[in-house]
């Protein structure tokens, strides 16, 4: 991207910006959907394990990306992917066990993991663009 005009540069960075914001907005109202549509409220139990799903990757791996991939010694990295593995399977285990237990039904399943699948790729997708020098917010 070294040879794009600086004005089409802004234009791509700004482009993936919206992109992202499109992503985590939609994984949100999918969140509400799946409480509003079926009038019950019991699947927002999620959102205790989306809070901290980014904060690991935010707080312990600094703007190195590229250790979550790779094997490391070091403490804080494992710290990291413990925390984002038990993030994780919290996300999946909590609409699975309220359907377990019937106290969702299955669109309310579908909606939540859907809503995870989007998260999750807003997550993949702004690792992808930090990596540049213009998205070294990490």
């Amino acid at each position: 991207m070294a040879d794009l005009p600086g004005y089409m540069r802004a234009c791509l960075h700004t482009g993936k910006l919206a992109f992202l914001a499109i992503l985590v907005s939609g994984g949100i109202v999918l969140q509400i959907l799946a409480c509003a549509l079926y009038n019950n409220w019991w699947p927002m139990l999620t959102v205790i394990m989306y809070v901290p799903l980014p904060m690991p990757l935010l707080f312990f791996v600094g703007s190195d990306s590229s250790s979550l991939l790779t094997e490391s010694d070091s403490g804080w990295v494992n710290a990291t992917k413990f925390l984002t593995g038990a993030s994780v399977i919290g996300s999946i285990a909590i609409p699975v066990v309220l359907k377990h237990a019937g106290v969702i039904g299955w669109g309310a399943l579908a909606m939540e993991l859907s809503s995870f699948l989007v998260f999750v790729i807003a997550i993949m997708c702004y690792i992808g663009t930090s990596d540049e020098a213009d998205y070294s917010m990490l």
